[in-house]
């Protein structure tokens, strides 16, 4: 099997992974916040596929909220359960869909993964996209390997891969509500979980060297808090 192929066969079987991100105006914040915390997170969790849903407040750079949505497969993502949950929005998502400022939406392919948990830090780090998708799978696992060995604090390393690597990736990233959609570029990131802020500005700088990305386009972020589909069992 040639290299392209082994990557199609590995992206098909991987997790994936909704990334929604937004800044939001003062004012909107509170009910922003109630609504995400009392509503949107516990509402995509029970959606059929997915797997946990986590919140993230930025400590540095990229979008003030972000939120990750792990699944069982993109799969998910085309399932009548995640369809009805996108098409048929309550009326408080409606409203705070629309206070999401400069808001990001992409959904991923799991990729190189190594180690195991959650943080407490999150750095994501985009990358240029690659004509060789192996290649850049094969440095985010490198990476992800060395951090792991060097770094007092790594949690979790993986490699969030877009248009290149499936199809129909660029349909299921389909933008939000306010999100611009001139020049909007699907770009790979790799996301590095760890137990302390110093840890993940390490590794964030020890990743943006060894994959030659700019550090000063990394975010840092803390985890707010987390719900697994088991718990709602």
């Amino acid at each position: 099997m040639n290299t392209t192929d082994s990557s199609s066969s590995a992206a098909a079987t991987a997790n994936g992974m909704l990334f929604v991100a937004s800044d939001v105006e003062p004012a909107d914040e509170a009910d922003f916040n109630r609504w995400y915390d009392q509503e949107h997170v516990e509402e995509r969790v029970r959606i059929p596929g997915f797997l946990s849903g986590a919140r993230y407040f930025s400590l540095e750079g990229g979008r003030k909220y972000l939120g990750l949505y792990r699944t069982e497969s993109l799969a998910v993502f085309g399932s009548p359960g995640y369809r009805a949950a996108f098409e048929k929005q309550t009326p408080w998502s409606v409203a705070n869909l629309e206070r999401m400022r400069q808001p990001v939406r992409r959904v991923c392919a799991v990729r190189a993964v190594t180690g195991f948990g959650s943080g407490s830090h999150v750095v994501v780090l985009p990358l240029a996209a690659a004509a060789d998708a192996g290649a850049l799978v094969q440095g985010a696992e490198r990476i992800g390997q060395r951090l792991r060995k060097e770094h007092a604090g790594f949690v979790q390393s993986y490699l969030l891969v877009q248009s290149y690597l499936l199809v129909p990736d660029v349909a299921l990233s389909t933008p939000l509500p306010r999100e611009s959609t001139e020049g909007r570029v699907l770009q790979p990131m790799l996301v590095i979980e760890t137990s302390s802020e110093a840890a993940a500005r390490a590794a964030r700088a020890a990743a943006a060297s060894a994959l030659d990305a700019d550090p000063a386009t990394g975010w840092l972020l803390a985890l707010g808090w987390k719900l697994g589909a088991a718990e709602l069992a």
